[in-house]
Order: C-alpha cells, then structure tokens, then sequence
C-alpha cells in the first residue's frame, strides 16, 4: 500500500528544509492518491523535472519511484508546458518546487531508468 500523497509531500518538504534547500507545493492535487511531479529550480533559468514512474516498473505500486521527464539545464518553461499537457489528463496532480542552487532532488535510490 502506498502512502498518501499529502503526507508524502510533507514528508518531502522538511526533507529538503533539512538540507537546505526551500521547498513548497505549487499546485495541490488529491491528498489520497494525486501524481507527484518535483520541478527542481536551479534559479538560473534552468530546472529539472521529475513524475510519478509508470506502475509496471519495479516497485512503483507499492512506492513511489520516479522518472525524469526533462533533464537538468532544461528550460523553466519547457517545465511549465510538460505540466500544464499533464494537468489535461490528470486534474489531481501535484506539483511541488525545490529551490536549490545545486540541483539536488532529494529522491535517493528512488529513481528508475527505462531499463530498470
């Protein structure tokens, strides 16, 4: 059973806050079960995007695991598009921000590859 979307974006958040970095939803979506999509703003312009993993992918039913969507030093409003097309499909996805100069996510070894 996976945990609840508005307590793990809590959860995130004060992961971030503790190393550093800011962290803030952008946009609320379900508090059950909404995608999670984390922007990370480099705040040079540049940002990185990562959602929710597909379900047959190892893990992702019973965890989140994460893909990258848009790669690091892509264009902020590339980010805002990608989004904006997933919020047509998806009314109840979140969007959460980290600011943070180095880029870093903050998702560890949950991460997956199209070949994982």
């Amino acid at each position: 059973m996976r945990l609840r979307a508005d307590i793990w974006v809590s959860a995130y958040i004060r992961r971030c806050a503790s190393a550093g970095a800011w962290a803030a939803v952008v946009r609320h979506g379900d508090d059950d079960a909404g995608a999670i999509f984390i922007r990370i703003d480099r705040l040079d312009g540049t940002c990185q995007l990562f959602g929710p993993a597909p379900a047959g992918m190892d893990g992702a039913e019973w965890d989140r695991r994460w893909i990258c969507h848009l790669p690091a030093g892509s264009a902020y409003d590339k980010a805002d598009d990608f989004i904006a097309r997933e919020q047509r499909f998806d009314s109840d996805l979140w969007v959460v921000e980290v600011e943070d100069r180095q880029g870093r996510h903050f998702l560890d070894d949950s991460i997956v590859t199209a070949s994982d």
